[in-house]
């Protein structure tokens, strides 16, 4: 399932809105309560803290929306979802939606989701080794084995820019598939050499005195946009008012997310199995309202130059 964008065709589409896991179909639905619920799916991680939080505060209820969130393994996997109609909204990064825009499958971003801290060394991600490692820093992974939850995607490219501003060849890492809360364990028992991590699994690597030698998505752009949510083109042309109450709705829950984080981290013990400990500790990312297109732009051109897109993906089209 991870690997659908990669050779995405109609029959794909339609075995991955099944495999992603939700147990009904079809479009958006109104209640009698003139309510619209709709499906967003979702992944297991502190960037979507704020829908979560803003479906708590009622956000989303007081424009109409009921949320019915599906959690997948990535956004590689969830686009073939929303496309095939199994979600009406799904969070991706931003990499993903660029190679399904090149490919002419019918996305469009919506609201905006995630973006990095800009912080070197204090992000919500990097690239992360295991206590005493002989990997000093990202040139040092030429010929290793890195974990990324999905390969040619936004983490092996950004892993790849951290390689190269370190005077390494990035063309000679090897990738590893793994989800992100395997990533520790396999850091750990040596199944691979380094792995780029996000926050709760971040935190866990550094509780067991693991080091972060690159932050990715800071060496790719200052403060990256990583993700965004997003809909099908013809959801968006069909039901404009209810993409425009979503994205109002998110808009609010990341304003809310950014300025409040003790709640964040109190929401993120309902949808992961977060320590508490581990929640202290992690970096949340930063939750801007609007997404920062000239960083966007700058991970196209990486993923180009990658070999990610056999034609660039169009941005006006993509992004709102």
């Amino acid at each position: 399932m991870r690997r659908l964008l990669i050779g995405l065709a109609a029959g794909a589409v339609l075995a991955a809105a099944t495999a992603c896991g939700s147990s009904d179909s079809g479009g958006s639905g109104t209640a009698s309560g003139g309510t619209t619920t709709v499906k967003v799916g979702v992944i297991p991680i502190v960037d979507v803290a704020p829908v979560y939080l803003g479906q708590k505060k009622g956000f989303y209820s007081k424009r109409g929306l009921k949320l019915s969130l599906t959690t997948a393994q990535g956004g590689a996997a969830i686009v073939p979802g929303v496309v095939s109609g199994q979600f009406q909204f799904g969070f991706s990064n931003v990499t993903s939606l660029m190679v399904a825009q090149s490919k002419n499958v019918p996305v469009k971003a919506v609201a905006n989701g995630v973006a990095s801290t800009g912080k070197d060394g204090a992000d919500f991600g990097g690239i992360v080794v295991k206590k005493g490692s002989a990997i000093k820093s990202p040139k040092d992974l030429v010929g290793k084995k890195v974990a990324v939850n999905t390969v040619k995607n936004i983490g092996d490219t950004s892993v790849r820019e951290s390689v190269r501003r370190d005077g390494g060849d990035g063309t000679k890492v090897k990738f590893v598939e793994l989800a992100f809360d395997q990533m520790p364990a396999a850091l750990d028992g040596g199944q691979v050499d380094a792995a780029w991590v996000v926050e709760p699994s971040l935190a866990t690597v550094k509780a067991a005195g693991g080091k972060v030698i690159a932050s990715n998505y800071v060496d790719v752009a200052p403060d990256l946009t990583v993700a965004m949510y997003f809909a099908s083109t013809q959801y968006t042309q069909k039901n404009p008012d209810v993409v425009k109450k979503f994205r109002e709705a998110t808009e609010e829950s990341l304003a809310y997310a950014d300025s409040h984080p003790d709640e964040v981290r109190d929401i993120l013990s309902t949808y992961t199995k977060i320590p508490e400990a581990t929640l202290q500790q992690m970096i949340l990312p930063k939750w801007p309202a609007k997404p920062n297109r000239v960083s966007i732009a700058t991970l196209a051109k990486l993923g180009e130059r990658d070999g990610l897109f056999k034609e660039m993906p169009d941005l006006d089209k993509l992004l709102p």
